[in-house]
């Protein structure tokens, strides 16, 4: 494919994207004791939300999410999507409803597909093999957000040929670091970016990748292993902000960087 081609590409020709959201989220656990992952809110829309809203900016809205724990509550949040994030008037004889909003509505198209409760990522991605229609998909975490160019990852992916793509992160410090000399503290430096990267998900992969994949599979472990030794793995570089929503701890950052109109994940307004 023409390289110059991928930014022209309809919503349609565009690849479909993967979402993992069937995990139990344990280190969440004051969270997803009560609802799945996906959908813990940062503001006000779940953090799924917000992802979709990442790959929907640059035109891929079609959506296939790998359900697991509390998967019904994902179902149920896009079947009843305007009534949960809009104010609406309800008539109890006729069961009409008006909707009152000014934002644009979404056009996604979203297939949800029942993984499995316990199924390991890569199990969870080989359930929805035959759900891909084109030669390439997109594959993300459903606790991530990054202010990552979708259209230029694509473009990474065909360029490289590789059977997979992942987005390669420089991560953040938990810690405070400081430098001494002599018993003096010359410099502190809040949580700096560390040396080194790390896999941070907004992955691409060809199909080909399912023949890697078995039931039993860890996605991070066995395939992507394999992958790298036998040179089919790139790895895009994201200089940009990026963050795992992991803990209770990551939960409380967004909401209160949210809070203050700190967000750089949100590149479609």
């Amino acid at each position: 494919m023409n390289l110059t081609l991928v930014r022209a590409m309809s919503e349609k020709e565009k690849p479909q994207v993967v979402i993992l959201c069937g995990g139990f989220g344990l280190r969440l656990r004051r969270e997803t004791e009560f609802r799945p992952k996906p959908l813990v809110k940062i503001g006000p829309h779940p953090i799924l939300y917000h992802i979709m809203k990442i790959y929907s900016h640059y035109g891929y809205n079609r959506f296939i999410l790998c359900l697991g724990y509390k998967g019904e509550m994902i179902k149920e949040y896009f079947l009843n999507y305007d009534l949960m994030d809009h104010d609406f008037l309800y008539n109890t004889k006729t069961r009409n409803k008006k909707i009152f909003s000014e934002e644009k509505v979404e056009s996604w198209e979203i297939l949800f597909a029942d993984t499995g409760l316990a199924t390991p990522t890569g199990g969870r991605v080989k359930k929805i093999e035959k759900y891909i229609e084109e030669d390439n998909f997109l594959l993300t975490y459903g606790d991530g957000l990054a202010n990552i160019d979708i259209n230029d990852l694509y473009e990474f992916h065909l360029k490289m040929d590789k059977i997979g793509t992942l987005t390669a992160i420089h991560p953040m410090s938990p810690f405070g670091i400081i430098q001494v000399n002599e018993g003096e503290v010359r410099s502190f430096k809040e949580k700096p970016q560390l040396e080194g990267l790390i896999n941070g998900g907004f992955f691409v992969f060809k199909k080909d990748f399912f023949d890697v994949l078995k039931m039993n599979s860890v996605l991070e472990e066995t395939p992507l292993r394999y992958l790298s030794r036998t040179d089919q793995l790139s790895a895009y570089e994201l200089k940009g902000f990026w963050m795992c929503m992991d803990t209770f701890k990551d939960t409380t950052r967004l909401n209160e960087m949210w809070e203050v109109g700190n967000t750089p994940w949100i590149i479609w307004e």
